[in-house]
């Protein structure tokens, strides 16, 4: 029989969005761990469409959100990045062998929630005439999990706990303006995300936690050498903290955000 993991790797190299995305949520339903092989890495990493065309670093001109093709790139920029918040989840699952069954578990809750996400973003776009992949995007959250994909730690501590925690920051100024310029179904959307972004990032800070403990390493003294290390982007302020004390951050870590970067 054909392993989760070996599930997720299959799902992971599928260039259809939609048939990831209904995978992913297939496969959290399943309920099914096997965490002891080891897999050989193929090629195809990570699966994707022929469009977007997809570029390192991505500047938009700016376009009004009180027009239906300003908030459809817009929405096009979110779609895209939960597509990859899915791969990130599956890639996950499939890379790092030997985790509790519990570590498995819950990054594919995560691949299921954030299908979910794509799927409401995806089906919205549609009603303002677009489709996933009318938009360039870029390549920047793929970019850090193939510069950690080596390193547990690194990777536990500069996607769910920077990248993706910058969302956390991120959503609430974005909803605010989509629904003020009228569009209440994108704020709709974001308030789901957003309340189960903030469980994605406490999955992240928790196994953070227990690999940093396995190898004797204090959390947060080790992050900004990581940081350095891999080249992470330092989180910009504003910062939702509410949002991010309930993803579990601590007080010295939210105390840091605002520190000089020193060279991270």
């Amino acid at each position: 029989m054909t392993s989760l993991r070996q599930q997720c790797l299959a799902l992971l190299r599928e260039r259809d969005p939609d048939r990831k995305a209904a995978g992913a949520r297939a496969l959290d339903a399943a309920g099914h761990v096997d965490t002891h092989e080891a897999l050989a890495e193929p090629p195809g990493i990570p699966g994707r469409p022929d469009r977007p065309e997809l570029f390192a670093k991505l500047q938009f001109r700016k376009q009004s959100l009180h027009t239906p093709e300003g908030r459809a790139v817009l929405i096009h920029s979110l779609a895209h990045i939960e597509l990859n918040a899915i791969d990130l989840a599956l890639d996950i699952c499939w890379r790092f062998p030997g985790m509790p069954p519990a570590f498995y578990a819950d990054w594919l809750r995560v691949a299921n929630e954030e299908a979910l996400h794509f799927e409401l973003l995806r089906d919205h776009l549609h009603g303002l005439g677009h489709a996933y992949g009318d938009f360039p995007a870029h390549t920047g959250l793929w970019d850090m999990a193939e510069r950690t994909k080596h390193d547990l730690l690194a990777r536990l501590a500069l996607v769910p706990r920077t990248l993706e925690a910058r969302g956390l920051d991120a959503s609430p100024p974005v909803r605010a303006k989509l629904i003020g310029a009228g569009d209440h179904r994108a704020g709709d959307i974001l308030a789901i995300i957003l309340r189960d972004e903030i469980g994605h990032v406490a999955i992240g800070n928790h196994w953070y936690r227990v690999e940093c403990a396995r190898q004797g390493l204090d959390p947060v003294a080790i992050y900004p050498g990581l940081a350095a290390r891999y080249e992470a982007p330092r989180p910009r302020a504003p910062f939702n903290l509410e949002a991010r004390r309930a993803a579990g951050f601590e007080e010295a870590e939210l105390a840091a955000l605002n520190q000089p970067s020193d060279g991270a």
